[in-house]
């Protein structure tokens, strides 16, 4: 019954930051997937996948998990890389790599 605390990374499929700056607790998988042989849905048995809570710091959600008495383990946030780029630079007559097409 181990919880892990994490702050999301962004999915591909998104340029903004939406859903990126709550810390998650989750609790980690005990009993691992089923796959229905009839339709192939999957499935499990195990009610605490369900279990999803948003805390606004990472003190926050180790707080609750000590005071519940969850056993937790934190990844730590990593941060972004941001470059700055822009379209025009493309263009640039003193580009560092030439075109090639």
């Amino acid at each position: 019954m181990l919880a892990r605390i994490f702050k999301p990374a962004k999915t591909a499929m998104q340029s903004g930051n939406a859903q990126t700056e709550f810390w998650v607790l989750e609790y980690e998988p005990e009993v691992p997937l089923k796959v229905d042989p009839l339709m192939g849905y999957t499935s499990s048995s195990d009610m605490r996948r369900q279990i999803h809570l948003e805390f606004e710091t990472r003190d926050e959600a180790v707080a609750y998990a000590e005071r519940s008495g969850i056993p937790y383990r934190v990844l730590e946030a990593q941060e972004r890389d941001v470059k700055l780029q822009s379209y025009s630079d493309n263009f640039r007559y003193d580009r560092p790599q030439p075109w090639t097409h």
